[in-house]
């Protein structure tokens, strides 16, 4: 069910519509398969990453070009060493683009039809000049379809109104990594400070993904729509991933790996992943190098698990499934051994482009309520790691932890904004840093 703004006068009228409506006329967004821009869905890229290094000096992030810096004089060199080693394998360079997060120059190329690439990524990976190759991964959005609950699970088990009554995530950045961002949506208005766009070939565009996941993350109070868990933060739209016909979202290790390097440049605070997809040692190094510089990152877990739960499984980041509180939610066996969260994810109202709203389940959207609540702690804790951020979200346990949202604030801010059932066993602890 799509509702366009004039039939939608406030948040608690979603709820009601969403009892009334029959579920197979509202059906969620779905994130399934897709491919390059423009393509199909059914074939994947032939394409390789090769990582040169960059000389010892310092360089300087130009922040007018999506975080390519001045050239230091040797950059036509690497790139005449990349097209000597196109040659001598029979590939073509496709693009490049500087990591300078990681102090490394990326090259996009092309491998013929019925090359293996792991081979191909081994055999460059031996030459001297080149720190490493590797395959482009390709990564999903997690979404799923499911029937409408007659709730709204951000305002009745977040009570999100509340909790703005202690922190909004005021000037907190987050970068959305994802498909494009509707900014001129009447919830979102005003609340992208910026958007880039890294998919080459195809231009930055207003999409359903993307536009969704920030509704949930900062949608304004007062726009005849839904309300944001963090409408106080300013948010990055780094559109990574593009949407396909099917309006199903699909990224790659390139794209991806120049929005992080954006975000890491660019000092965001938190960075929002609602994908998944294979290990990626050019993403595991980026994430690496976020984390070290204090920004918190958020990963939808996949919840078919295997060779796709990256990067929710990677140390460090925040896993996040939705929770499900007619059937409580089992994480896949070989889901990530750091603690799962578990928050509203199924059903939820959001924003969609052209300036109406859709209700919207998935992992996906589960991230984006995390995101929003470590925007309130991070404003609360400005001076935290992405480790204590994490360590205020409450309850504390290993795994499949549902958060209590209301608790989590009171441990942050030493005051109870709305039900806290633990408010006795956590407000001693106080403000912090």
């Amino acid at each position: 069910m799509i509702l366009p703004r004039q039939t939608m006068p406030a948040l608690a009228l979603l709820a009601l519509l969403a009892g009334s409506a029959p579920a197979h006329d509202a059906p969620a967004l779905d994130d399934a398969v897709a491919s390059v821009p423009g393509g199909n869905g059914a074939v994947p890229p032939r394409q390789l990453l090769v990582m040169l290094r960059l000389p010892a000096p310092h360089y300087r992030p130009d922040a007018s070009y999506g975080g390519r810096y001045i050239d230091d004089g040797g950059r036509s060199a690497r790139r005449r060493i990349t097209e000597d080693l196109a040659r001598r394998h029979g590939l073509k360079l496709v693009a490049d683009w500087p990591m300078p997060a990681l102090g490394l120059d990326c090259y996009l190329l092309e491998y013929g039809e019925g090359e293996q690439p792991q081979r191909l990524a081994d055999l460059l990976s031996r030459d001297a000049r080149v720190e490493w190759a590797q395959p482009v991964g390709l990564f999903s959005g997690m979404g799923d379809v499911d029937p409408l609950y007659p709730v709204q699970p951000g305002a009745r088990y977040w009570h999100v109104d509340a909790l703005h009554r202690t922190a909004t995530g005021r000037d907190v950045t987050v970068a959305v990594v994802d498909s494009g961002i509707d900014s001129r949506h009447p919830d979102l208005a005003g609340q992208v400070a910026l958007t880039e766009n890294f998919v080459d070939g195809s231009p930055y565009a207003a999409e359903a993904h993307g536009t969704a996941v920030a509704g949930i993350i900062a949608a304004r109070d007062g726009n005849g729509g839904m309300l944001g868990v963090a409408p106080g933060a300013r948010l990055m739209g780094l559109r990574a991933c593009w949407q396909q016909l099917d309006h199903s979202t699909r990224c790659n290790s390139f794209t991806l790996g120049k929005a992080l390097n954006f975000a890491i440049v660019h000092q965001a605070k938190i960075i929002n992943l609602s994908l998944s997809g294979p290990s990626d040692r050019l993403l595991e190094s980026l994430l690496d190098a976020a984390l070290a510089r204090g920004i918190s990152i958020v990963g939808a877990l996949d919840p078919h698990g295997g060779a796709r739960a990256f990067p929710a499984s990677h140390a460090g980041v925040i896993a996040v499934a939705q929770q499900d509180h007619a059937h409580p939610v089992a994480a896949p066996p070989d889901a990530p051994q750091h603690a799962v969260r578990l928050a509203p994810g199924r059903d939820i109202p959001t924003s969609i482009p052209g300036g109406g709203w859709r209700f919207v389940s998935g992992n996906s959207y589960a991230a984006a309520h995390v995101t929003g609540l470590l925007a309130l702690l991070a404003e609360l804790r400005p001076g935290a790691m992405p480790a204590q951020l994490e360590s205020l979200l409450m309850p504390e346990t290993r795994l499949n932890a549902t958060i209590d949202a209301c608790a989590t604030i009171a441990r942050a801010a030493g005051a109870c904004p709305c039900s806290c059932a633990t408010a006795s066993a956590i407000l001693p602890a106080g403000p912090g840093p």
